[in-house]
């Protein structure tokens, strides 16, 4: 249930009291990972937590992606809650053993007598002109990991409620954070305790023209690409999907149904990115409805530049989103 009460916050505000809620509520909940204790990470999302509940809850961890994973994996198993933290998701890679081999399997392995409520957030993607792996958008990795969530919050009032809910789920989630969205995000955030459901896609714009479907910190660059088509007089459809496993198939499909034209939009490399998913399942659920072919606007198939303006070639941006826009709308 959502509290009337709301102020305005940033993302990184509404983390970081999502996991202040969450450590007050459960005492299993453990929060953890490189500089998140006595510095309160690097992005400050839990700055404050160690002092409030001390070192045996909150605690910095070495720079061990593997080791961060396998004590999460442990600690579950133990019957805790982990809230563990990899300070960047590009940092994710030396961890994918404890990953694949194990953190997605417990369920199955053990006949489901085993869960790990496991949560891993990470910070991903572009836009802040970060050093090398810093803007990694690895997702579509941990889509292909059987027996975990993945989720991609928009905004600060959907990561508070997103984070509670997926604290409380009885199966490991990803939830990843669009650095751009930090503090480049604000909104009303409601006061208190409150979760929003994992697998749902959202509409966060009504069209009837065209469909664009993305998630984190795309959402905002095709809510501004669908700004200027409709001075254009294009109404344009956008769709948040929010949680990418499981995705929301029916919300997708009947979104694409209504337009019978599809961008999707992603930061990640365009070759093999959730994208390519997101356009499979157009392709299998809605393809009599379809008036032009599904259109990926991605990154590039290189690594992301570091340091440089060029980023912002790389990163897609709401121009590029309107030019596939009028792709699919000549077609």
């Amino acid at each position: 249930m959502v509290a009337e009460k709301a102020r305005v916050l940033n993302m990184v505000q509404a983390i970081h009291e999502a996991l202040d809620l969450a450590l007050a509520r459960d005492p299993r909940v453990l929060v953890f990972g490189e500089d998140v204790g006595r510095l309160g990470g690097v992005f400050r999302a839990t700055e404050g937590l160690q002092a409030k509940y001390g070192e045996a809850r909150v605690f910095d961890t070495p720079l061990a992606e593997s080791g961060i994973l396998g004590l999460a994996i442990g600690l579950a198993m133990g019957g805790m809650r982990p809230v563990a933290e990899i300070q960047f998701a590009g940092f994710l890679y030396p961890a994918l053993d404890q990953i694949l081999s194990h953190l997605g399997r417990w369920r199955h392995r053990s006949r489901g007598r085993v869960g790990l409520p496991v949560v891993v957030r990470a910070p991903y993607g572009g836009g802040v002109h970060t050093p090398e792996q810093h803007a990694d958008s690895p997702e579509a990795l941990l889509c292909h990991t059987p027996g975990v969530k993945v989720v991609i919050p928009a905004s600060p009032e959907r990561a508070k409620g997103l984070l509670l809910a997926a604290v409380e789920d009885p199966d490991p989630v990803f939830f990843l954070e669009a650095i751009k969205l930090y503090r480049g995000s604000r909104a009303e955030v409601p006061e208190g305790h409150y979760t929003l459901p994992l697998g749902r896609a959202r509409v966060v714009r009504e069209g009837r023209h065209a469909t664009l479907i993305g998630y984190g910190g795309m959402v905002e660059v095709m809510l501004e690409a669908a700004e200027v088509a409709a001075r254009e007089g294009v109404e344009v459809l956008v769709v948040d999907l929010e949680t990418l496993v499981p995705l929301d198939e029916d919300t997708l499909l009947e979104a694409v149904r209504e337009t019978g034209r599809a961008v999707v939009v992603y930061e990640a490399m365009r070759t093999g990115g959730f994208g390519a998913e997101v356009a499979a399942r157009i392709a299998e659920g809605a393809i009599d409805h379809l008036q032009a072919p599904v259109v990926r606007v991605a990154g590039y198939d290189a690594p992301y530049p570091p340091f440089s303006a060029i980023e912002h070639h790389y990163r897609p941006s709401a121009r590029r989103v309107l030019a596939a826009l009028r792709r699919v709308l000549t077609h």
